[in-house]
């Protein structure tokens, strides 16, 4: 049957689009049954993950391992590190159990969970560099370690995972970088931390007892007119440093009136008296007079000295002069350098001789009293070194013990022990709270710390050690102490670099990430 012409051009342009389509077939670098061929490679996987290369690309790291592992770590739905092999499907995270956090296991085949005839081995490193081995055992559904996981979870675990069948194991792995602050090298230099390394020092072991600030009684006096009398001026204020001899109240008293009294009529009988015994010495040297009137006058002169005498000494004693103006005018004067801490004196007012009318304490030293019980008393020695801690400020000071009491007390079975401090600035004030810590001889321990790279946080002493990239908060278990060394019993090992000034910033940077966590 001849063929038409509308059917030639028909042929013809059915195969003009066959060879284009060939040609971009060619152009493409592959074939349908390529394709095919490689998306049969990736059903082979069992983890429905597309690879996007070439079969033989994207196995050659698996080759070189030789474990059939897939290294590609996914997410699993428990938030851990999800692998994967040969319909397997093995996770791995972390866990609370009974209140401890552990490292689990959830192993399951065709989304369906096993755990018998599963085993599985592991290790834990952290990023101080210690390394914990891990056993897991069977618990419900899923592998669980036998261990604990101690804070700080910034750590890198590696699992060996046996699993039915299996020639050679699966290994996981997992990395957790909780609570890690993470700082440059230019930030750390901003932030003022220093740096230093946990090591060998010498401490003191310390005994704390808890006491108060009290004035040095021996520099303190009660000052009292030692005259009645009524008070006409007042110059002194409570509050006020005064200098020995600076005049605190003027009193009128009648008493020192009549004493003064006396010495100027004792002054004068003195000086009748001395010009008596010049005649008559003249007299008698002249063989005019006799010897007996001599020594008469002689006599009643020695007699009026003595009495000038006691008249000045009972001026004395009540802190008088013999005054050149008027003669009951009485000036209280401080008997040393001293603070007025009470007063207890108004003008106008009639005070008695014993009166207690100001407290005058010198405060350049004062007193941290503590008590000590019996069973400490072998501790706190005279002569022992102190440091002594402000309740209520950062104030700290040093000292030797200056008095252990030698009776206990009947009802506290208690002993009274103090420390004398010198106290330039004032700064320990009397009713004070301090903390008095007693240090023994000094011991060698195989690690300490800075005092002030040992932060609170939770109601546990945590130092903020260095790892690559930043601090994180390492919990230690501190021992005996001198005040400025801490020594370390468990938690951190000789060499680790920590922060030793200006931890509190570390610290305050953890807190800042609990609040935009919980945020």
């Amino acid at each position: 049957m001849p063929i038409l012409k509308k059917q030639m051009a028909a042929i013809a342009a059915i195969v003009l689009v066959g060879g284009i389509a060939t040609g971009a077939v060619l152009l493409s670098g592959g074939s349908g049954q390529e394709e095919q061929s490689e998306h049969t490679e990736a059903k082979g996987h069992a983890d429905g993950e597309h690879h996007g290369k070439k079969a033989d690309a994207s196995h050659d790291d698996d080759r070189a391992h030789a474990d059939g592992e897939h290294h590609e770590v996914q997410k699993g739905p428990n938030g851990g590190s999800l692998f994967s092999r040969d319909g397997y499907a093995v996770e791995i995270g972390t866990a609370e159990s009974k209140g401890e956090a552990k490292i689990r296991l959830w192993v399951t085949k065709s989304d369906k969970p096993i755990a018998t005839g599963v085993t599985a081995t592991g290790q834990l490193v952290r990023a101080t560099g210690e390394t914990e081995s891990l056993k897991f055992v069977v618990s419900g559904n899923t592998l669980e370690s036998q261990q604990p996981v101690a804070e700080p979870h910034v750590f890198d675990v590696t699992a060996s995972v046996v699993l039915p069948g299996q020639s050679s194991p699966l290994l996981v792995k997992l990395s957790k970088e909780e609570g890690k602050i993470e700082l440059t090298a230019d930030q750390l230099k901003q932030s003022g931390v220093v740096l230093q390394s946990a090591g060998p020092a010498k401490v003191q072991a310390g005994v704390q007892f808890p006491g108060e600030i009290r004035f040095n009684e021996d520099k303190t006096a009660h000052v009292v007119p030692r005259l009645a009398g009524v008070v006409e001026s007042v110059p002194a204020n409570i509050g006020q440093q005064v200098k020995q001899g600076q005049v605190l109240a003027v009193i009128a008293s009648t008493m020192l009136s009549d004493q003064r009294s006396e010495l100027l009529a004792a002054q004068k009988r003195m000086d009748l008296a001395r010009l008596t015994f010049e005649r008559e010495k003249t007299l008698w040297e002249q063989k005019i007079s006799a010897q007996q009137d001599f020594l008469a006058a002689q006599n009643t002169l020695q007699e009026a000295r003595i009495s000038v005498q006691n008249a000045q000494q009972k001026l004395t004693a009540i802190g008088a002069s013999a005054g050149a103006g008027a003669l009951n005018r009485y000036e209280l004067r401080a008997p040393f350098d001293g603070m007025i801490v009470e007063k207890h004196i108004s003008l106008g007012e009639a005070v008695a001789d014993n009166a207690n009318v100001f407290t005058l304490s010198d405060l350049s030293t004062v007193w941290a009293e503590f008590v000590v019980a019996a069973k400490d008393l072998e501790k706190v020695r005279i002569g022992e070194k102190v440091t002594i801690v402000s309740a209520a400020s950062d104030s700290k000071a040093e000292g030797t013990v200056s008095y252990v009491g030698s009776l206990l007390g009947e009802q506290t079975r208690t002993a009274k022990a103090r420390v004398t401090l010198k106290n330039p600035q004032m700064a320990w004030r009397p009713g004070l709270f301090v903390t008095v810590s007693v240090f023994g001889e000094e011991v060698e321990v195989p690690v300490a710390v800075q005092a002030d790279a040992i932060q609170d946080m939770d109601g546990e002493s945590v130092v903020f050690v260095a790892v690559q990239g930043g601090f994180i908060a390492q919990p230690v278990k501190v021992g005996r102490s001198n005040g400025k060394t801490v020594e370390i019993l468990e938690g951190l090992k000789p060499g680790a670099r920590y922060a030793a000034a200006n931890s509190f910033v570390l610290k305050a940077e953890v807190g800042k990430s609990s609040a935009e966590h919980a945020h």
